[in-house]
């Protein structure tokens, strides 16, 4: 997940704002070359055998929640370690980058980095084992997927330091009108509600779009489409995908594609009716992902949105948004299958080229031990305990709704492919902004996505 889109999060978020909160990027590096897992380790850590070096570099996205606590609490580790905390800040895509060229030239330039899940498969080869830290005290402290997530090939490559995925969030000013809901029940003979499955989130997402100042302009929208060309778009349909039975994703045992099969393809038609069909959602979809849709939310231009969940709390900011202390939180929406998405979870690692990997792996053991600020910073964390302490706070009422996504049946991560950059940018994106923009079905376009998936995996 893009932390940018997310945040604004900047995912955070959401993601990570996620983004952010809302919670919605890749490299443009497909293949990137291997150095030896244990470069790092035939090199003596300088710094803890006595050299004047008592410092280790710490790469994270500027402004990120990385780059807060970092910044929080460097003077703190430095006064139980003696080791001081210089931290390098860059874009979002320049973390990737960097740890790319450092993996290449063997500099030690890094000792730790806070990564997007989006990076273990090209980074992986050249990540530090992390395993002899997670304890099982650890590992039952974190909520459900984030470990795995951080696992390749059997070992686990980084710690995590948030999660996040996306959820329901809705306007309660407009939920809670009597007269709104006695005509939703006139029109559609059920209720009005948060919606739960798929065929409510359509009708909701109908009777609320409308020309609220009656000059044939759509004031409010029901809901909006993620389809910017960026990640943020292939996970909201992976979302949907997997609350339709996709399991695995992506891809099978064999590595061949499954995007062309059932599930991938009513996901996108799922979006697809909302946008072109119903109408529910801007007709500029294409250029929209989280921190798009959030902005109208936040301005009132739209009754509900399924978004990266640390997104709901800058909704319930005055200073941000106009329907402040007006949104409510639910978990994501169920398909034929359940409740299902992919979450979007951070983690820092330690790269092999690191000449100090000891002191590194204090400094992850440290952070994981200052979770709860990633908590204040972001709106999201890892820990359980975490997610139970602030949980109960009204301003992170969205925390529940996470926890009941994140442990649904259906959620998985994203698959580990070494080619998933090269996969989501040529393949997945373009198939769904085809069939969003109606030249092509969903069918069509996923069948033309599931080709060039097998061609790029020499399938």
């Amino acid at each position: 997940m893009k932390l940018k889109g997310k945040l604004l999060s900047g995912v955070l978020v959401l993601c990570m704002s996620f983004s952010a909160i809302l919670v919605g990027c890749s490299s443009n590096e497909k293949n990137p070359e291997s150095t030896s897992s244990n470069k790092g380790q035939q090199t003596s850590e300088k710094g803890a055998s006595g050299s004047s070096d008592k410092s280790i570099t710490v790469l994270v996205e500027g402004g990120s929640p990385a780059n807060t606590v970092a910044s929080q609490t460097a003077e703190e580790f430095k006064q139980k370690t003696g080791y001081e905390v210089k931290i390098e800040t860059v874009p979002y895509i320049g973390v990737y980058d960097k740890l790319n060229v450092e993996m290449k030239a063997n500099s030690g330039a890094y000792d730790v980095a806070t990564i997007d899940i989006l990076w273990f498969p090209a980074l992986a080869k050249n990540l530090v084992a992390m395993d002899d830290l997670m304890t099982d005290e650890v590992k039952n402290d974190f909520v459900p997927n984030v470990v795995d997530g951080g696992k390749v090939n059997g070992k686990i490559l980084g710690m995590p330091v948030w999660t996040n995925s996306k959820i329901l969030m809705y306007r309660t000013d407009l939920f809670n009108d009597p007269k709104e809901q006695d005509a939703f029940k006139a029109k559609y003979g059920y209720d009005l509600k948060p919606p739960t499955n798929w065929q409510q989130y359509r009708d909701v997402a109908k009777f609320f779009t409308r020309d609220t100042n009656k000059d044939g302009a759509t004031d409010l929208y029901g809901t909006g489409i993620l389809g910017m060309n960026n990640g943020d778009s292939v996970a909201s349909w992976l979302d949907h995908a997997a609350q339709a039975g996709a399991k695995p994703l992506v891809v099978g045992k064999d590595n061949k594609a499954l995007v062309n099969s059932e599930p991938y393809v009513k996901a996108l038609e799922f979006e697809t009716k909302i946008l072109r069909e119903d109408k529910s959602a801007p007709e500029g979809a294409l250029n929209m992902a989280s921190s798009e849709i959030s902005e109208m939310f936040w301005n009132g231009k739209m009754a509900m949105m399924l978004e990266w969940a640390h997104f709901f709390v800058p909704s319930n900011d005055p200073g941000k948004s106009k329907v402040a202390g007006k949104v409510g939180a639910a978990p994501m929406i169920a398909g034929d299958s359940g409740v299902g998405v992919v979450p979007g979870p951070w983690y820092q690692v330690i790269p092999s080229t690191s000449k100090k990997q000891d002191i590194a792996k204090q400094y992850v053991k440290f952070i994981y031990e200052k979770n709860e600020l990633f908590m204040k910073a972001l709106g999201v964390a890892a820990r359980k305990s975490v997610f139970e302490k602030y949980g109960q706070k009204p301003e992170y009422a969205h925390l529940k709704a996470l926890e009941t996504t994140l442990a649904a049946s259906q959620t998985q991560n994203r698959p580990i492919l070494p080619h998933w950059n090269e996969i989501e940018n040529e393949a997945l994106v373009s198939a769904i902004q085809v069939a969003l923009s109606g030249k092509e079905t969903p069918q069509e376009a996923l069948n033309r996505a599931a080709a060039k998936i097998n061609e790029i995996q020499g399938k």
